[in-house]
């Protein structure tokens, strides 16, 4: 029996995406590798915040995904390099976008915030 992909059962597309590109860290990820080619302590060091496990996790599904490429070069000490892939780079203006929605909207959202905290508390 063929195994099932994550995305059979999800009837929004938009869920579909953001399970790809979506995660604590992928996006951040993504940034800073769409940045240029960057080993894995280079990552670590960018996103600070982001435990090894949790990196590598991450990474390994932005892998599978083909969004990023991961070479791995047989030296000693050993040394991966991961760049974003053709595909992964068709994800930079959706990125982009986010982001001009984000700087444009951000007043708008602190306000709603601000709002809903006092309701609320």
């Amino acid at each position: 029996m063929a195994k099932k992909s994550e995305d059979e059962g999800k009837s929004c597309p938009i869920a579909r995406s953001i399970n790809i590109f979506g995660g604590k860290w992928k996006p951040e990820a993504i940034y800073f590798i769409n940045l240029g080619p960057k080993r894995f302590n280079e990552l670590r060091r960018l996103i600070p915040d982001v435990s090894q496990r949790m990196l590598t996790q991450q990474l390994r599904e932005l892998e599978r995904d083909g969004i990023i490429d991961r070479k791995q070069y047989l030296q000693i000490p050993p040394k991966v390099v991961y760049s974003m892939t053709e595909l992964g780079k068709t994800l930079i203006p959706i990125f982009k976008e986010l982001e001009e929605w984000t700087t444009k909207n951000n007043n708008k959202i602190q306000k709603s915030r601000t709002s809903y905290d006092k309701k609320n508390t």
